[in-house]
């Protein structure tokens, strides 16, 4: 089996990231991830690793790449699971920010493949692609010896193949109308799902909630049931930014243990916000993670990269991509835009069908953009005929292209020297942009 080989059989699996309308429970049973992993020597327990745990709906993947990068900046060795990627299948699964191999990815792929088609004869049926890449990671962690492995939940956290694991600090990042189909209608039914993370005994560190009491409550009883300790930031942890440009943010952090100051080279209130909460969660590491200072703290911040969020890629006209794909993220993401040096914004568009589209062009309706509407090349991709009609309520001036790269030609075409291209909908069309400036490379599709 070569590379090639190995991403196509991977791919080859049931990928609910790829199928509208997939998210439902059904689809979803830990006993399955369990199972698969005991037929492979149960790496997650047998590893001597010691874990982090992040469920949420915004934020997780920053919050979990700013915690991993602190723990390899105070000498531990570190693995990162995160998903979905950008542009390879290898950026889920890291060692001290190295992406796997694609020597490694196809070994792993070798050892994984008959577990999984063994597993599909037994009661909880054959394993997903996220299932088994998660499987695979515990392998590639187990093999590096890694000290720590920081774990970003796929989906909600009760029912998530990555809920196997006892973590040293359970996260929960901010909460949001997302995947309702199967988390819930209610923020209440959302947060349940997501504190499904918490273990007994295990403290829990809880972002800012923008559903505030409703998520609050939920996650203050799910504590109080397994004798949890919580930390709350925003009233246990507080955090303010110093300065503020291009090229990231100055913050200062007060924690439980101590203030933090550091350079933080992601842009936005809400990236200072993950990076609170991500301190919050190192204060509890502190005393088992070897050399986990204040000032590896901030070393491990000033050294993040967490690509395709509020990412500016060119200067003249002004570019960012950001992969905002809900209500929630494209408020935030029009906050953080208002604080950038731009006279107008002409703002590329794509998203995917199973989201709350109608939200999002509220959100971003604010920027009073000239907009053109486009379609990723994703499976889930949505029409762009859809997006013309929800931007059509808010009486926008509006254009369509039929791709991506026709689309950012367009804007650029359109754009001054003194506009902001703004490009986003999904991490989908942020891959394709980034792509086609050449800002990333194709590697494996």
């Amino acid at each position: 089996m070569d590379y090639t080989e190995a991403q196509r059989y991977m791919l080859s699996l049931t990928d609910y990231e790829k199928i509208p309308g997939a998210f439902a429970a059904a689809n979803f049973d830990p006993r399955r991830m369990e199972a698969l992993l005991h037929s492979l020597g149960d790496p997650h327990l047998n590893s001597g690793s010691k874990f982090v745990h992040i469920a949420g709906s915004k934020g997780k993947g920053s919050t979990a790449a700013m915690i991993a990068s602190a723990l390899t900046a105070a000498g531990n060795r570190t693995g990162l699971f995160t998903s979905p990627h950008l542009h390879t299948i290898r950026e889920r699964v890291r060692m001290d920010d190295a992406l796997i191999t694609q020597a490694e990815l196809t070994g792993l792929t070798e050892k994984v493949r008959p577990a999984v088609e063994a597993a599909g004869a037994e009661t909880w049926g054959v394993p997903s692609t996220f299932e088994a890449l998660a499987a695979m990671a515990f392998l590639h962690f187990q093999g590096a010896r890694a000290d720590w492995v920081v774990l970003e939940a796929g989906l909600g956290g009760r029912l998530d193949a990555t809920n196997v694991v006892t973590p040293m600090v359970s996260v929960i990042t901010s909460i949001s109308y997302d995947h309702t189909d199967v988390l819930g209608p209610t923020l209440a039914h959302i947060s349940r799902e997501k504190a499904g993370i918490i273990k007994p005994g295990v403290p829990v560190v809880l972002a800012p909630q923008p559903g505030g009491d409703e998520v609050l409550g939920v996650m203050r009883e799910a504590c109080r049931e397994q004798h949890s300790p919580l930390t709350d930031v925003g009233r246990d942890v507080g955090w303010r930014v110093l300065s503020a440009g291009l090229e990231g943010q100055e913050v200062r952090v007060t924690g439980r243990r101590g203030d933090y100051r550091f350079f933080l080279p992601l842009l936005g209130g809400h990236q200072c916000e993950n990076a609170a909460t991500a301190v919050a969660a190192l204060e509890w590491l502190a005393e088992e993670a070897s050399g986990l200072t204040g000032q590896a703290m901030a070393k491990g911040l000033a050294a993040v990269s967490w690509p395709g969020r509020l990412q500016v890629i060119g200067r003249g006209p002004l570019i960012v991509v950001d992969g905002a794909h809900n209500a929630d993220s494209a408020r935030r993401l029009t906050q953080a835009v208002a604080g950038l040096p731009y006279r107008r914004v002409v703002l590329v568009m794509a998203a995917s069908k199973d989201k709350d589209v109608s939200g999002m062009v509220r959100e971003l309706a604010p920027l009073h953009p000239r907009i053109i509407v486009t379609r990723s090349r994703h499976a889930r991709g949505l029409s762009s005929r859809r997006l013309l009609g929800e931007w059509a309520k808010h009486s926008a001036k509006l254009e369509e292209e039929e791709d991506v790269p026709r689309a950012l030609a367009r804007a650029r075409a359109m754009a001054s020297e003194e506009d902001m291209v703004l490009v986003t909908g999904s991490l989908f069309v942020v891959a394709e942009a980034l792509e086609e400036l050449r800002v990333a490379e194709r590697e494996d599709y």
